[in-house]
């Protein structure tokens, strides 16, 4: 072969070989992925066990049959047909959505008294209390109610607004009622105060979290800037403890939709909740109906969690 035409031919393409250290560091990340997925195994499989599982099971008995005598593990959704029963005539709402309409009633008053209260204290601690030591005493003090049980709690109400409670006594000592206040007890009132007493700490907590991460030169600039108290809380504080705000709400809008004893207790046994038509279902053993009724509350509730997290992009902001 003649030199002109070796070199028409051509070159070999030399591809060089990958350093060393790219590969010592691919074998590194694969490592440390690995240990990251071995930590959080234990986690997910207790998360697994203790809620998937149940759910799993909760959604499984919700498609069977049952009478007055056993529950049939047959397939059938008239489980769903009977919560929604009645639900599709235009001349009244049915029972579920009247049961729905008064635990929303019960969680938006809730979610707003819990978030004025925990918003008002969280933003003290945060900005006006400079020692850690004294947030840390007043953090424990609002963690006293749970030293006690949630029942011992709300029975606790009742030698005060009751009918010869303290506060109707009071009041007539005073003279400002002539006869005793009968809506104390027993009515919507003591359910939503209860449901304050018991929650508002589930707003406080995330909100200072959120509140002590604002670098406190943001605030001392909005005043330079002219800005007001009022408007440097709206423009700057509000929207910096968003993230607080939302998980708060998510733990109130939570507890307070599945709740049945507090309604129960507070409500004298006379007050419809979800929660409360679940727990009736399964103490006369309709186990099947009561898994269709939690299924249905539980998709409810997270409609509601998306809602909010479609308002505030957790992930993003944490």
């Amino acid at each position: 072969m003649t030199d002109t035409a070796l070199s028409a031919m051509p070159a070999a393409v030399n591809v060089p070989a990958a350093p060393a250290s790219t590969t010592s560091l691919t074998a590194k990340t694969r490592r440390r992925r690995a240990l990251a997925y071995l930590q959080a195994a234990p986690m997910a499989l207790v998360f697994a066990v203790f809620f998937l599982v149940p759910l799993l099971l909760t959604l499984i008995v919700s498609f069977w049959e049952y009478n007055e005598y056993e529950i049939i593990p047959s397939f059938t959704v008239q489980n769903y047909f009977d919560v929604f029963e009645g639900c599709f005539s235009p001349a009244e709402a049915c029972t579920t959505v009247r049961t729905y309409v008064s635990t929303l009633k019960f969680c938006v008053l809730t979610w707003a008294c819990t978030l004025v209260i925990g918003f008002t204290v969280a933003y003290f601690v945060a900005f006006h209390v400079r020692s850690r030591t004294m947030q840390m005493a007043l953090f424990l003090v609002c963690t006293i109610p749970f030293w006690t049980s949630n029942v011992i709690r709300m029975i606790s109400w009742i030698p005060l607004l009751g009918r010869n409670g303290l506060v109707n006594y009071t009041l007539m000592g005073l003279g400002l009622i002539k006869a005793p206040i009968e809506g104390l007890l027993y009515s919507d009132f003591s359910v939503v105060l209860a449901f304050v007493h018991l929650n508002t700490v589930f707003m406080i907590v995330p909100i200072f979290n959120s509140m002590a991460r604002i670098d406190r030169s943001l605030i001392e600039a909005a005043y330079d800037a002219g800005a007001t108290g009022w408007q440097t809380l709206w423009n700057v504080v509000v929207p910096l403890a968003k993230p607080g705000i939302a998980i708060g709400s998510i733990f109130v809008v939570t507890l307070v939709m599945g709740d049945f004893v507090t309604v129960g207790v507070m409500g004298g046994q006379q007050i419809a909740s979800v929660g409360k038509v679940i727990q009736v279902q399964m103490s006369a053993l309709q186990l099947p109906a009561a898994a269709a009724n939690a299924v249905i509350l539980l998709g409810a509730v997270m409609l509601m969690i998306v809602a909010m997290t479609r308002l505030i992009d957790l992930r993003k902001e944490l």
